[in-house]
């Protein structure tokens, strides 16, 4: 995610190395997004588990990376970076996934509000990183620090993270029996229950599945379709912000980066208080015995107000008529909006499909990274048509259609939930495991 919005800070030396225009340059972020997109779609489990493909697909996203860093033009510089993305996908489903192997819904929220740290503050760090590094030693240094960075995070990766999906560790125990004593016959509960696969079902099902899901199952195409917006609006203000500020006051890239100051802080305000909710709320139901998968969702109603909040404060007081701060400072709901919409509706969909869980959070990822390719490439001329003002307001109008979804699903959710096919199949089997 810093990889993403941290090119988007080195506008100026790219449009001036390659002679290309701004909406050239846009494409760059584009592809890198629609990478994300196309990834979640391969990236699942499959038949190999989360690590081989988290390491693999690890290597391979830093070696573009440093590849596009040494481009030579343009169209070598938009190759990689798509490539770079679609590699990257992977955690975007795994990740979660693996959260969902490792800890039952009462300390699942606290582990994925961890987790979404860096989702969430790597988009709202990297103009910081890019524009700096952009300013002073050049764009190419930009893909590199990326690439760096990432190749050094992956080490103790590579180390210390073990496989987690219940499917490859059952065959793999199936394996050692078999080898210790191989006049039996050993078969794992869940060959017993699916029957065995072909490698060639399995990667159809992994490949098809998210998209029955997103398609067929109301409850994940209406959340993903409210993230997908959330996600273009962050990926709108990487736009927007140089624009508004570098413009207007006549900034340099690294300045201009420190706009995003104020979402930052939002964000860290956001978590915060997620991790609160989640160890004393969330965690007093779910000891109760009370917790259903839309206990999550109250924060998410909050949220929900709070980003158009942000939005609309942003908007209207961004102008050089207003000190410069105080439009930053009021983007600070837009941050803590985000974090409490998100991971609320994250936290439900895996308690919702839990067994699905690596399809379903790919179906949401490929929509929301849809979204977020497309949104780029109509900011610039949005701004121009519509003003400062106006622009930031359409997109704050829509985020307030959505203002019902955390409000239906926290009081109809659990009705929908047992007449959707696939969420109704996760829950008894949740229920089958918990009387045994």
């Amino acid at each position: 995610m810093l990889t993403s919005s941290a090119y988007a800070e080195s506008a100026n030396e790219v449009i001036a190395d390659f002679d290309i225009s701004a909406e050239v340059f846009i494409i760059g972020v584009l592809v890198f997004v629609l990478g994300f997109a196309i990834g979640p779609a391969v990236w699942g489990p499959l038949l190999y588990g989360r690590q081989i493909l988290w390491f693999t697909s690890h290597i391979a996203m830093v070696a573009f990376l440093g590849g596009s860093a040494a481009s030579r033009n343009v169209t070598t510089l938009m190759v990689l970076r798509f490539f770079a993305g679609t590699f990257g996908g992977s955690p975007l489903v795994n990740s979660g996934g693996a959260i969902a192997d490792l800890f039952v819904p009462a300390q699942r929220g606290l582990a994925m509000t961890l987790y979404c740290v860096a989702p969430f503050l790597g988009p709202i760090l990297g103009p910081v990183v890019g524009g700096f590094v952009a300013e002073n030693v050049g764009w190419r240094w930009v893909q590199g620090v990326c690439c760096i960075f990432i190749g050094v995070i992956g080490i103790p990766g590579a180390i210390f993270v073990p496989e987690t999906y219940g499917p490859v560790l059952l065959t793999r125990k199936v394996i050692a029996l078999l080898k210790d004593d191989p006049n039996k016959i050993y078969i794992s509960i869940l060959e017993k229950s699916q029957g065995k696969k072909l490698p060639s079902e399995v990667f159809a099902c992994a490949l098809f599945r998210p998209w029955v899901l997103l398609f067929l199952e109301p409850i994940v195409l209406i959340a993903s379709l409210y993230m997908a917006l959330i996600y273009g609006t962050i990926y709108l203000f990487m736009g927007a912000m140089p624009i508004v500020y570098n413009s207007t006051h006549g900034w340099s890239e690294g300045i201009g980066g420190l706009t995003f100051t104020g979402i930052a802080i939002g964000i860290v305000l956001g978590l915060a208080y997620a991790i609160y909710d989640n160890n004393t709320c969330y965690a007093r139901l779910s000891h109760a015995k009370s917790a259903t998968a839309e206990s999550c969702l109250p924060p998410a109603i909050v949220g929900g107000l709070a980003i158009p909040i942000g939005m609309f404060a942003f908007a209207w007081t961004n102008g050089p008529e207003i000190h410069w701060a105080v439009s930053i400072v009021l983007s600070a709901p837009f941050g803590i909006g985000c974090v409490l919409l998100i991971l609320p509706i994250l936290n439900y969909l895996i308690d919702s499909y839990i067994i699905y869980v690596a399809s379903v959070l790919a179906a949401a990822a490929i929509f929301r990274s849809v979204v977020g390719a497309v949104f780029p490439l109509f900011t610039t001329q949005m701004y121009e048509r519509l003003g400062i003002h106006w622009a930031t307001s359409v997109p704050a109008f829509l985020t307030l259609l959505c203002l019902s979804f955390p409000l239906v699903m926290y009081r109809y959710g659990a009705a929908l939930r047992m007449k959707c096919k696939y969420a109704f199949e996760a829950a008894e089997m949740m229920r089958k495991m918990q009387n045994k």
